[in-house]
């Protein structure tokens, strides 16, 4: 069985006393071990991106540019070689998988723009004879600690800014599907990446927990759970860290009575079951204003009927299983509570039938579900399930459904589905949520724009990549010149003006 080592200073190393086992999740089948590092392997890495930090800082920016050119050229080439990797690990189809790849190349070209986006500023003459200047320098060794559900993008989004920046990283993917990272610290070698300003380290609470603590470490970034990005940032904070931790969600779509009932429940289903649910944009609730909810429900229950779900590697598949069959029992479980609560099951995924087939109970698959009658309070609101399940909302106005979606814990995205450009414009006001999307279901911003939620969403007053990343892992620097000229030095012991 293969074992996934890590990435330090250019090469692949790493003890084996602590494993852990790594899911193909469309067979259930265990068929490749992650090495779990130990305080020192990651002490080691810190040390080789410590080693590396000053020649990467001193290296030109066009010479830093190149590297990001090349490394768009690989990826662009070799996507499906990549989706491959992520299907086989994490298990959501192929496409969806050369879709993570695409979207986090738009992260490379963003940071390949770094000779613009490092631009300092300067102003002459604040007073006689005196100029002011700033520049943006690098924080220094970066700790990027990243998710399961995007094993590609998310890094992309960290590592990409954080290293254009001059910055060097220790990058620690989710155990659950670590190759893809190893595969991007390879590309990053290939693309003409200096040794050790990019390296991996896989693990558990022992290798983030080193991270937190070590003095040589000045910056962290992580995506996960809302639990656990709090615990971060407390933490990291505490040791005098620079912290954006990104959180969990509960993303709404409000669909107005006006809205076109066809393609908003087809934007629904896209962006509900896409991924099996397991996207921290993931639409899990529909809320459906006045008399739309009836012929909503409908076509969203004859669209999903014929759903193909399967082996992601299957060109037939549109939704692949879930990450671990700890995960899909623990998804499954607010399906079965459903009905104690007071809601309504329309579409039992826990069944596991699709298109008139049951599923293969090997794998980590479950059915998708969709449940009407949710309300404020029931466990399958509040929480983020982070799988196929849609919950319906009904509610009689405009201003209830904007005080049911402000009301909720997480402010990650958000959508509205209407025709009318002053309702859609005015929500745009009222909401209080990060990420906004106006007929779009998904509104995850392009690379040019930055990525992240407001309230238990966010840790850290920093969103990621785009614009929002340079501020994070650059500090300013503001210089104040004065030359010598043939005025006679004086000494004054008042406060300096700048008159």
């Amino acid at each position: 069985m293969t074992v996934i080592r890590h990435f330090i200073d250019g090469a692949d190393t790493g003890e084996t006393e602590r494993t852990g086992p790594v899911y193909n999740p469309a067979t259930g089948e265990a068929h490749r071990t992650v090495a779990f590092a130990s305080a020192s392997e990651v002490e080691q890495a810190i040390a080789a991106a410590k080693a590396a930090l000053p020649a990467w800082r001193a290296t030109s920016l066009i010479k830093r540019a190149d590297v990001f050119f090349r490394l768009r050229q690989i990826l662009a080439e070799r996507t499906p070689e990549l989706a491959a990797i992520v299907t086989s690990e994490h298990g959501k189809v192929l496409s969806d998988a050369a879709g993570e790849v695409s979207r986090g190349i738009e992260n490379v070209e963003f940071a390949a723009g770094l000779v613009h986006l490092l631009k300092g500023e300067r102003a002459e003459q604040v007073a006689r004879g005196v100029d002011v200047h700033s520049v943006k320098q690098p924080v220094g060794v970066v700790a990027c600690i990243t998710p399961f559900n995007f094993p590609v993008m998310v890094p992309l989004w960290m590592v990409a800014s954080a290293i254009a920046c001059g910055n060097t990283v220790v990058l620690k993917p989710s155990e659950k599907d670590p190759s893809a990272a190893i595969w991007l610290a390879k590309a990053f070698q290939e693309a003409g990446l200096p040794d050790g300003v990019l390296n991996v380290v896989n693990g558990d609470k022992v290798a983030v927990d080193t991270l937190l603590d070590s003095p040589d470490v000045k910056a962290v970034s992580f995506v996960g759970s809302t639990p656990i990005a709090k615990s971060i940032y407390e933490r990291a904070s505490a040791n005098g860290k620079r912290v954006q931790a990104l959180g969990g969600a509960k993303n709404h779509m409000v669909v107005m009575p006006d809205a076109d009932v066809d393609g908003a429940a087809a934007a629904a289903v896209s962006a509900a079951y896409g991924s099996a649910g397991e996207r921290c944009m993931a639409v899990s609730v529909l809320v459906a204003v006045g008399e739309i909810a009836d012929p909503l429900i409908a076509s969203i229950t004859e669209k999903v009927q014929n759903l193909r779900i399967g082996d992601g590697t299957d060109a037939a598949s549109e939704m692949g299983p879930l990450i671990t069959r700890e995960h899909r029992d623990r998804v499954e479980s607010y399906v079965t509570g459903a009905a104690g609560e007071g809601a309504t099951v329309l579409i039992d995924g826990t069944k596991r039938i699709a298109a008139g087939e049951r599923l293969d109970e090997n794998g980590f698959f479950t059915g998708i579900s969709l449940i009407d009658g949710v309300k404020p309070g029931m466990k399958l609101y509040e929480d983020e399930i982070f799988g196929p399940v849609l919950g319906v909302v009904r509610v009689d106005s405009y201003a209830e459904a904007v005080e049911l979606v402000n009301a909720h814990q997480f402010g990650n995205g958000v959508a509205i589905f209407t025709r009318d450009g002053g309702t859609a414009r005015q929500f745009e006001f009222d909401i209080e949520v990060g990420m906004v999307g106006v007929n779009v279901p998904i509104p995850v911003p392009v690379g040019a724009f930055s990525f992240g939620g407001w309230k238990a969403s966010l840790f850290g007053d920093s969103h990621i990549y785009g614009p929002e990343s340079v501020h994070f892992y650059t500090r300013s620097k503001v210089v104040t010149t004065r030359w010598p000229d043939n005025t006679p030095a004086q000494v004054d012991l008042g406060f300096p003006s700048n008159h």
